[in-house]
């Protein structure tokens, strides 16, 4: 069936916001501006960057609010039938704490990885969850994990390890932050996935409306990371995990100082804010339109997207191995989310009783 406009629109949308969420992230850190000691300074404050991102997220409670009561008074069923505020109210938003506290911690890693390798390899990386996400599966969910997704790991597997060389091979400085940055963001992924198996048991079951589930996980890490940032400013670390004269983990007043000595830093910051947000409205409306893998093919154009763009900002050096390692990447996601089928030979190796699995088949669960 042909897409309509308001579909295509909607996809057109998710990976544009996707990929300027990265990318205004990217280009927050590689901006300079002086600090308190009157030294010039590149833009390094990950925990900031996370609160901006959980800003954006809590947006989207606001805007679910503002839609729930405009409909609510209209007393003609838009309520119950629209896709965006269809759903239960009948839930504590406290189910939605623990959800909130492992996105917190992913999400901060993943930009302290961010500060210390490509942006390409942190999107590419951040596949890695699909690893993760099959064994907590089997160990919590009691989920059956067929052929099909196994070879779909072994892929992902070898495509992460193509990548992690790539980014040493071609690496613009050092390249033990490149690969430090790796590994952190790859490790973010195991709490990325816990927070994905949790959703799937414990809050998918209440029929939450998605955009008040993702608004209610951006209040509650919004005021944990802002909590976190004053046990933090007291926290000495060494470089690279620091980049701020008192040598601390996260220098929240040190933020606003190179702010205000470079305005033009409003401007990635605003942009990671209204892009987390519109990204969580575009990414649930696919879903609700389309469907769930829909949205997984769209998060690898994403990628390819910020590849691109990283290239031409030169923000990072072309390497041959870059292209296999992408394709090994979108190839185990494809299988893993059964878009493509498994070659028959495997199939073939497998027992008869994988073929009435095969029938019962389960999406790998999507976040922002």
């Amino acid at each position: 069936m042909a897409w309509t406009a308001y579909q295509v629109s909607l996809a057109v949308l998710m990976v544009v916001t996707g990929s300027l969420n990265t990318l205004t992230t990217t280009w927050a850190d590689k901006i300079f501006s002086k600090g308190s000691d009157g030294q010039e300074r590149l833009f390094n404050h990950p925990f900031v960057q996370s609160a901006c991102m959980f800003l954006g997220e809590f947006l989207c409670l606001v805007v679910f609010k503002i839609m729930y009561s405009v409909y609510s008074k209209r007393m003609d069923g838009t309520l119950e039938t629209n896709a965006i505020t269809a759903g239960s109210q009948d839930f504590s938003p406290f189910i939605l704490l623990p959800a909130a506290m492992c996105d917190m911690i992913g999400t901060s890693l993943m930009y302290v990885g961010l500060n210390l390798t490509n942006p390409s390899s942190f999107q590419m990386l951040r596949g890695a969850v699909i690893v993760f996400v099959a064994l907590l599966s089997m160990a919590f969910l009691r989920r059956q994990i067929v052929l099909r997704m196994w070879c779909g790991i072994f892929f992902v597997i070898v495509g992460l390890g193509v990548v992690g060389y790539s980014d040493f091979a071609a690496s613009n400085h050092d390249s033990s932050n490149e690969i430090t940055g790796d590994l952190i963001i790859v490790g973010a992924q195991v709490i990325t996935a816990t927070q994905m198996v949790y959703e799937e048991k414990y809050v998918n079951t209440k029929n939450i409306p998605p955009l008040q589930a993702v608004g209610w996980e951006g209040f509650f890490g919004l005021i944990v990371t802002l909590l976190m940032l004053i046990p933090f400013y007291f926290i000495h670390v060494p470089t690279p995990f620091q980049n701020n004269p008192r040598g601390v983990l996260e220098d929240l007043p040190e933020a606003f100082i190179q702010v205000g000595h470079n305005l033009l830093l409003l401007v990635p910051l605003l942009g990671t804010i209204v892009s987390i947000a519109f990204f969580n409205f575009a990414g649930i409306s696919v879903t609700k339109e389309l469907s769930a893998t829909t949205r997984m093919v769209l998060d690898s154009v994403r990628t390819l997207v910020v590849w691109g763009a990283s290239l031409s900002f030169h923000w990072m050096t072309f390497h041959a191995l870059q292209i296999p390692g992408f394709l090994l990447l979108i190839l185990g996601m494809c299988l893993y989310n059964n878009l493509v089928p498994a070659p028959r030979t495997l199939v073939r190796c497998c027992d008869r009783r994988t073929d009435e699995i095969l029938i019962v088949t389960e999406e790998s669960p999507e976040r922002h």
